[in-house]
């Protein structure tokens, strides 16, 4: 096998779904930025060795910082990030022997967390709570100011619009919310993301009740991947998650980073 790489940048979407398909649900969030909607706001770069490609990395513009998801040979990925063709600062998503090419061209700035990516592998039509409501473009403001007021990471108002939300609302505000990062029925994946409980509201099953309404919808849907990712220390929200039905696919890192240099 030749040691020489050849980095470029890509935009085959069926060759590089026939790479992120080698684990599906770990690229289940990359699957879902080849719809053409998001497609158009990534930056796909490959390192590629004696014709095949070997790693893969996508930067997603369509958040501030934006997101690095890392996949494949960590000596190439090593050469992909030290090419230059990449963000400033992100948020990168790596497994664990990527590690050393990550820190080779970025310095942490948050991180790296330890993460676990879970799938749905227990389907057993959850229930919805009456109380539980389909959010619409119109609750956009107001789930808006409790994500800034929680500071929540990753929720941007046009989600709601794009993606599956559904929230418990008391006296006009939301009590506790659950959605999604993204939806491709086109491509049968779906991220379950934007969980949070008020912490004055917790331990009342509400969490439980939002995701359960989310779960629901997606597999009403037919979506063939349900993915979401947690942090390993979490104990609560694993137990929680296991108990819908997720189970560990695998572990990886993610924490905001900015380039050396």
């Amino acid at each position: 096998m030749s040691t020489d790489w050849d980095i470029s940048s890509f935009s085959d979407r069926g060759q590089i779904l026939a790479f992120l398909q080698t684990d599906r649900l770990y690229a289940a969030y990359a699957i879902g930025d080849l719809d053409p909607e998001l497609f158009a706001q990534c930056e796909w770069n490959s390192a590629h060795q004696d014709g095949a490609m070997r790693s893969l990395g996508l930067h997603y513009r369509g958040l501030s910082p934006g997101a690095l998801f890392l996949m494949g040979d960590p000596d190439g990925l090593r050469i992909l990030l030290k090419g230059g063709r990449n963000p400033q600062t992100a948020w990168i998503t790596f497994r664990a022997e990527h590690l050393p090419a990550v820190e080779g061209s970025f310095a942490w700035k948050s991180g790296p967390h330890p993460m676990w990516r879970m799938a749905l592998q227990r389907r057993d039509n959850p229930s919805v709570e009456p109380a539980c409501r389909r959010l619409a473009a119109e609750d956009a403001a107001s789930v808006s100011e409790f994500a800034g007021h929680w500071e929540l990471p990753g929720f941007a108002a046009d989600q709601i619009e794009r993606g599956i939300f559904y929230g418990i609302f008391e006296d006009g505000r939301p009590a506790a919310l659950a959605g999604t990062h993204l939806v491709s029925p086109r491509y049968g994946v779906a991220g379950v993301g934007n969980i949070f409980t008020r912490p004055d509201r917790r331990r009342r099953g509400l969490g439980r009740a939002t995701v359960s309404a989310v779960l629901a919808e997606l597999i009403r849907m037919g979506i063939r991947d349900i993915v979401l990712n947690v942090r390993r220390d979490n104990a609560p929200a694993i137990r929680l998650y296991e108990s819908l039905g997720f189970a560990r696919h695998c572990g990886f890192f993610e924490g905001l980073a900015s380039r050396r240099g």
